[in-house]
């Protein structure tokens, strides 16, 4: 029998056995860490991730007096905001103009505002607002304090706490979490004292450490009667780790080319290419300059760094860009059409640059999140083996190529895009550590680092997708795919499927041939779905992986094609059948783990997605709970009527969670306000 869990396993029964998707599971599978567990925590909802979809979903379960176990790696609520130190919120102008956004997003920007006295205390130029990380934290733990209070609903919040093993019936419900929570032990540094890279495989073992005394927790349902779920687990997690724990089906990397898919980069799939990653960093300018130490292993990565762009080859552009404090106000400066508030001494900025700390391998040499093979190679799908299931090195090379980047900004004079002559020092800056730093680490990088895209669960098959399933490219891509590269790169029988399927009410005289693919009217808008539960607005924003490994390596380029995707997208929804797997009754993913593809995952990835898709996971669950049905029965039967979906739809309007933009339908082709 190949073991589909990564539990210790005790097996309690053997009496039956059932066959799902070629693997034998025995009739319950129960998780036992190597002693008894120190306590016993019941839950409604266990939601694993305290990033922004992990925080709304309990801030939803919560305001729906549901008692809520939250789990977090790190010992900060707000995931990109905070412990990834990106806290510069990704926003559309429309979408940010007319404030569409879910209560609670609305919540925590007007929290950000009360703050500082304004929405944008870093004066930066690529979001509405940039602040400090460490705020964010305090704002969200406030959140979720005053949801519990508001809908007397009970947050049992876990911090510096991972899931180790899962307990799973009949391969349909997970009966039981076991989590391992993590403090210092006697005489050992403080939390944060090291990077990551150093500390996850401790925080994974259950034994206690010269550095960890660790808490072995069991988490169970609350409720105890009934047939259906009894509570249900939201994988909100930066990686998809719990999908892959349960083992259900997920992709990882690129897609393979077809009509969905027209702008892959690859004929055939790709696990290892995922987008990069990135440790961010806080730095101060400073009126005198400072000492600056070049980092031992600076010359393996300074190949790597560049401006990347002429236009944005300034160094107080790129300071200000991300900008997350700034006590004064520096003279007025405009650079190639930008325009922007000069540095001035105490200012701080965010750095988080593709040529410059993303990390971006795209090989199985270098590829940051395992893939399910690479999981069962190391070891990971064996009783007890699960480790987080990523590549340790590759997290340590990321945090030095992160220093490397400082030091180039501050003294590099090459630039591997834009030759001699471009790059300056700038010595009158200094690199923010400590754990009172923005950060909240002694080693001054972010406590986790920024994730683009992780596993991304294959959904259940539904009508027009009998193999699972997925939003795609061309469900929300503005891109023109008349033009030439798709006319020659496409075969004839994909491209006429394309542009089927962008045409709206023409798509059935496009198929049956009456109508000439290159005549059809495109439809101007994404796909609607009729299980929306959720919205969100950005372009497909690629930071590509590497061609060659290592990623640094002189000479290397972006994967060929990557970047065809890219582009601006329509408004767009979270469907529910996105964020239910297959296999597993009791599992709501959120998060960037919802069904979506490689290029449509490029947008589905920031701040205010996110929380939508956390308040629909929220929501959903106590929904479920409260009605006694499982989520894929709310949509099993469609496109015939849902009547409880349609009841879950309006609970989520009348609750302030939008489902869909203004003016939203198959006739209405007139998106050109929408930017």
């Amino acid at each position: 029998m190949k073991p589909r869990h990564q539990v210790a396993f005790l097996y309690t029964s053997l009496v039956s056995l059932s066959l799902v998707s070629g693997y034998l599971i025995p009739a319950t599978i129960v998780a036992a860490p190597p002693r008894t567990p120190d306590k016993t925590v019941n839950c409604d909802i266990l939601v694993v991730g305290g990033g922004l979809s992990g925080v709304a979903t309990a801030y939803e379960g919560l305001l729906a007096g549901r008692r809520v176990c939250l789990t977090e790696i790190t010992d900060w609520l707000g995931g990109q905001i905070s412990s990834q130190g990106t806290s510069a919120l990704d926003e559309r102008p429309t979408q940010s103009q007319r404030q569409f956004y879910s209560r609670g997003y609305l919540e925590l920007r007007n929290r950000i505002q009360k703050k500082y006295g304004e929405l944008n205390p870093g004066d930066c130029w690529v979001s509405d607002s940039c602040f400090l990380p460490r705020d964010a934290h305090t704002i969200m733990v406030q959140m979720l304090r005053d949801a519990e209070k508001r809908g007397k609903g009970k947050l049992e919040w876990f911090p510096n706490t991972v899931i180790k093993d899962l307990e799973i019936s009949q391969g349909k419900l997970i009966n039981s979490a076991i989590a391992i929570q993590h403090q210092p032990a006697k005489g050992a540094p403080p939390l944060n004292t090291l990077p990551l890279s150093q500390t996850i495989a401790d925080a994974y073992r259950y034994s206690n450490s010269s550095r960890f005394t660790k808490t072995i927790i069991r988490l169970v349902p609350q409720q105890t009667k009934g047939n259906a779920p009894k509570w249900y687990i939201v994988d909100a997690s930066e990686t998809g780790e719990i999908i892959a724990l349960a083992d259900v089906p997920y992709r990882l990397g690129i897609d393979a080319r077809s009509y969905l898919e027209p702008s892959s980069s690859s004929n055939k799939n790709d696990p290892y290419c995922t987008q990069g990653f990135t440790y961010t960093f806080a730095m101060e300018a400073t009126k005198e300059p400072q000492p600056q130490k070049m980092p031992p292993y600076y010359l393996q990565y300074s190949p790597y760094f560049s401006y990347e762009l002429k236009r944005l080859a300034d160094f107080g552009l790129v300071f200000t860009y991300r900008r997350i404090w700034s006590p004064g106000e520096g003279q007025q400066v405009t650079f190639n059409g930008v325009k922007y508030t000069a540095p001035v001494p105490g200012d701080i900025s965010m750095q988080n640059w593709t040529w410059g700390n993303d990390y971006r391998p795209g090989t199985a040499q270098d590829n940051l999140v395992y893939t399910r093979q690479q999981l069962q190679g190391t070891g990971q799908l064996k009783p007890g083996g699960w480790m987080g299931g990523l590549r340790t090195e590759s997290l340590g090379n990321a945090e030095e190529k992160a220093y490397s980047y400082y030091y180039w900004l501050v003294q590099g004079t090459t630039d591997s895009q834009l030759g001699e002559g471009v790059k300056r020092p700038q010595t009158n800056n200094r690199f923010l550590s400590g754990l009172d730093s923005p950060m909240g680490t002694a080693h001054g990088l972010s406590k986790y680092p920024y994730m683009r895209e992780g596993r991304r669960i294959i959904g259940r098959p539904s009508w027009g997708q009998p193999t699972g399933f997925t939003i795609w490219e061309i469900d929300i891509s503005r891109r023109n795919y008349n033009d030439e590269y798709y006319r020659k790169t496409l075969p004839a029988d994909m491209y006429r499927q394309l542009r089927a399927a962008l045409a709206g009410l023409e798509a059935t005289s496009v198929i049956s041939g009456q109508v000439s693919p290159d005549k059809a009217m495109r439809r101007t808008r994404s796909s609607i779905f009729p299980d929306a539960v959720g919205i969100g607005h950005y372009a497909i924003d690629f930071h590509p992986c590497m061609e060659k490994s290592p990623p640094e390596a002189p000479g290397n380029r972006e994967r060929p094609g990557e970047r065809r995707g890219a582009g601006q997208a329509y408004p767009f929804q979270i469907a529910l059948r996105a964020m239910i797997p297959q296999k597993i009754d009791n599992l709501i993913v959120g998060g960037k783990s919802i069904a979506t593809s490689h290029i449509a995952a490029a947008a589905y990835r920031v701040h205010s997605f996110e929380w939508s898709a956390g308040a629909a996971a929220g929501t959903v669950a106590a929904f479920s709970l409260k009605n006694g049905v499982a989520p894929y029965q709310l949509v099993d039967d469609l496109p015939k009527p849902e009547p409880q979906l349609q009841a879950l739809k309006r609970l989520l309007e009348q609750n302030g969670n939008p489902t869909a933009f203004p003016d939203t339908s198959i006739f209405n082709q007139n998106w050109e306000d929408w930017r």
